[in-house]
């Protein structure tokens, strides 16, 4: 597809994977020339769009709900490549880092960090604020970093 170009679409913060779900079904129906639709987790109140022409992804995004417009220029691949790898959620996170639980039965707990299995995209943190010491395995995507391990 040598004559994809990659546009920026903005969209309403939180909607952007329904808001590209809904450009899809519009391009799938009206057989508009869209070759992809990003929406990276990692960026908030934008998706890249890739067509032959702006025109094509003002078609797309017409009348679409959070859709809020295109951002003049256009993207090169290059600066968007990285949205494109897969990396387990658990990725950067260290024994002895300090987390919070953003999910589960544990959900605004803090913990420690005591082992990291990227294979599994799973953490196993101790608990600091129990009584009694509660090791833990949790989703990576579960857990949020509030602060690394300090060097002795």
């Amino acid at each position: 597809m040598d004559d994809g170009k990659i546009f920026t679409v903005r969209v309403t913060v939180g909607q952007e994977e329904t808001t590209a779900k809904l450009i899809y079904s519009k391009v799938e129906t009206y057989n508009i020339p869209v070759y992809a639709i990003l929406a990276p987790s990692k960026v908030k109140g934008y998706i890249f769009v890739e067509a032959p022409s702006k025109g094509a992804v003002d078609e797309a995004i017409k009348g679409i709900r959070h859709a809020k417009g295109i951002l003049p220029g256009e993207v090169k691949f290059e600066e968007i490549e990285h949205f494109l790898e897969e990396k387990p959620a658990v990725s950067g996170f260290e024994p002895g880092d300090i987390v919070e639980l953003i999910s589960g039965p544990f959900k605004g707990e803090k913990a420690k960090v005591t082992r990291v299995d990227e294979a599994k995209d799973e953490i196993v943190v101790d608990l600091i604020g129990s009584v009694v010491p509660i090791q833990v395995t949790v989703r990576g995507e579960y857990v949020r970093l509030i602060s690394k391990r300090q060097n002795e």
